[in-house]
């Protein structure tokens, strides 16, 4: 029994869910998500909640049936509140800058890092802060990963691109033996 597909999902007011086949749709205002179940489990709209109940008794459909009921309240947050993420950019002469849809990165190599990033995706520079804003959980979680990606945290000086909140572990140089 999963205990995340019990729980329904709470409808907040101004979204709308309606069943359209095997998918639900999801709107507010003009922000549009579809979420594809493929059959895997029954929904119901009750009066402002979503129920979900697995198709059969295997293993696998009571995967799907917490999963698809994370990914449905997952929507509703990010169509009401959105997402966001931080990371904190350390070294000397590391800088980051937004020119229209691209981020221009200076991140101690030869050259700037140019990385073109989704449109339904905000990102802002304030210092060394990189803010990642949207409302696809999915979608900023992966552009800040691969933002992070083009220069990890070293563990000796702690240079390099980081998560606001990631603690890193630093390492002692080669006197800290002597």
């Amino acid at each position: 029994m999963s205990r995340i597909g019990k729980q329904p999902v709470a409808i907040p007011d101004g979204v709308e869910v309606t069943l359209d086949g095997n998918d639900i749709v999801f709107k507010k205002g003009s922000v549009e998500k579809r979420l594809d179940t493929r059959g895997f489990v029954n929904v119901k709209v009750e009066d402002k909640s979503i129920i979900f109940s697995p198709k059969g008794d295997t293993r696998q459909d009571s995967a799907y049936w917490g999963t698809y009921r994370a990914l449905s309240q997952n929507i509703i947050i990010g169509i009401t509140e959105g997402y966001k993420k931080q990371l904190e950019i350390n070294g000397v002469g590391y800088r980051a800058a937004v020119k229209g849809n691209v981020l221009e990165l200076n991140l101690g190599f030869s050259h700037p890092i140019n990385y073109e990033f989704p449109k339904d995706v905000q990102i802002s520079v304030e210092k060394n802060i990189i803010t990642i804003s949207g409302n696809d959980k999915q979608v900023v979680g992966q552009v800040a990963a691969e933002i992070r990606d083009f220069r990890p945290p070293e563990p000796y000086k702690g240079k390099g691109v980081k998560y606001i909140d990631e603690h890193i572990i630093r390492k002692a140089g080669k006197t800290a033996g002597k």
